[in-house]
């Protein structure tokens, strides 16, 4: 601080102590030296005579650096109430933060991005960002993830996987027609189960046909729907999602991908990642809540990576291995894929026995291809020329099944991580053990 001119200045003060603007320059040259104290004097002295906005919000600014975030905020809430500042509203997240009122500090941040979602700022985003990577200017409509539905599907609706439903039969549907029978042994009807297998082979089709088998309500997740940048958030859709099924019982909840959401706590370094792991396993155990009648499926291509724990009685302590369709099941969803399409005496046996090792995805694709050959065709005239085997099969020549390459990690997993005989479902179907 330059020492002569501020003592010119309050010298000139002196003969002129109703000169406002004379005061305020006064008040910013204590505030660049860090001497707020005696900015905040002048400042007093300024707002008695003249009550202006820029003059509140310097001396909020005062008393922010002086720690007293009390009067910083008493100020802050009049300014605000008058005019959403970025400014103000800034000053306010931060005297929040300070106060370890993270909560109201990011519904104070999500605000000013709702203002201006080109604002930047390094500090709150890295207290309450998980990750900053694609940032999405549309905040989660917490009430749109959680909505239920009653499926339209079954398990008639489901080409092949009888032994998958036959599983799912005797866990999951004969407690739910069998409630008494199963409470008279202290038995809860619900629980959790973990399906697994290679991407596209009907993980979420035969989820959804449960739920419609057992006429309950159905949640699907995805786990885009729960992971969310703000701290705390994340934990609280997962707890919102868990209380709108237990008041809207029977319900079947779904979450796809679920090894990122219940990886290994191991693996997760940051702190953020583990709490919503705890907060997934508090919710699975029903401590405080009544989970009876609630189903919990969860799906992924990995389940290695899933925290043991998630293991454990009464959270996914049943796995079911979703293989790839066998050839019947291959045939069926040819029929029902190809179904309403323009087509010539389609082979559906030929086109099943030379697909094999297809995921339904892949014969999806596989049709796809050899619908958007057929469309360069009917181009030429606009008249739709039908899909035949010959056309189907030389789309397989176009792809390989995707089923190959989870395989060949898969196989690993199963064959040198699998002491509890978790994977044996994978080396029989690749007929390693019988």
């Amino acid at each position: 601080m330059n020492n002569a001119l501020i003592e010119s200045l309050l010298k000139a003060l002196e003969f002129s102590p109703e000169n406002i603007e004379l005061r305020f320059q006064i008040a910013k040259m204590y505030t660049d030296a860090l001497n707020y104290e005696e900015a905040e004097k002048h400042l007093l002295f300024i707002l008695d005579k003249q009550p202006k906005a820029a003059y509140k919000f310097f001396l909020a600014e005062c008393y922010f650096k002086q720690k007293k975030y009390n009067l910083t905020d008493v100020i802050l809430e009049e300014l605000i109430d008058n005019e959403e500042h970025i400014d103000y509203l800034e000053l306010q997240c931060s005297s929040h933060i300070e106060q370890n009122q993270n909560e109201e500090a990011l519904a104070v941040y999500q605000r000013i991005l709702e203002i201006d979602n080109h604002y930047r700022n390094d500090d709150f985003e890295s207290l309450f960002k998980v990750a900053i990577e694609d940032f999405d200017d549309d905040f989660i409509d917490e009430d749109a993830i959680h909505f239920l539905k009653k499926p339209d599907v079954n398990f008639d609706s489901v080409g092949g996987m009888d032994k998958v439903k036959e599983e799912i039969d005797l866990k999951i549907i004969k407690p739910l027609l069998h409630k008494d029978l199963y409470k008279a042994y202290g038995k809860k009807i619900g629980g959790g189960i973990l399906l697994y297998g290679p991407p596209g082979c009907g993980k979420t089709h035969i989820a959804r046909a449960t739920a419609g088998e057992i006429n309950a309500n159905f949640i699907n997740i995805g786990i885009n729907d729960i992971l969310d940048m703000w701290m705390g958030s994340s934990e609280k859709n997962l707890h919102e999602i868990f209380e709108t099924a237990r008041a809207n019982k029977p319900c079947v909840i779904f979450i796809d991908e679920i090894d990122a959401l219940g990886a290994n706590r191991n693996d997760v370094n940051k702190t953020a990642g583990r709490t919503v792991i705890n907060q997934f396993l508090s919710e699975l155990d029903g401590i405080d809540s009544d989970n009876d009648g609630i189903l919990v499926l969860g799906a992924t291509n990995a389940p290695w990576y899933i925290d043991p724990a998630f293991r454990r009685p009464g959270r996914f302590d049943r796995i079911i291995f979703v293989a790839p369709p066998d050839e019947a099941a291959r045939e069926a969803i040819f029929n029902i894929q190809l179904k309403d399409k323009p087509t010539d005496n389609i082979k559906l046996k030929d086109l099943a026995k030379k697909s094999k090792a297809f995921s339904g995805a892949d014969i999806k694709s596989s049709i796809d291809i050899a619908i958007e050959a057929k469309l360069l065709e009917s181009f030429k005239d606009g008249i739709p020329k039908p899909l035949t085997t010959k056309d189907i099969l030389k789309a397989f020549g176009k792809m390989k099944a995707s089923t190959k390459e989870w395989f060949q990690s898969a196989k690993n997993y199963a064959l040198y991580s699998n002491d509890s005989g978790l994977y044996d479902d994978i080396l029989v179907y690749l007929k390693i053990k019988k």
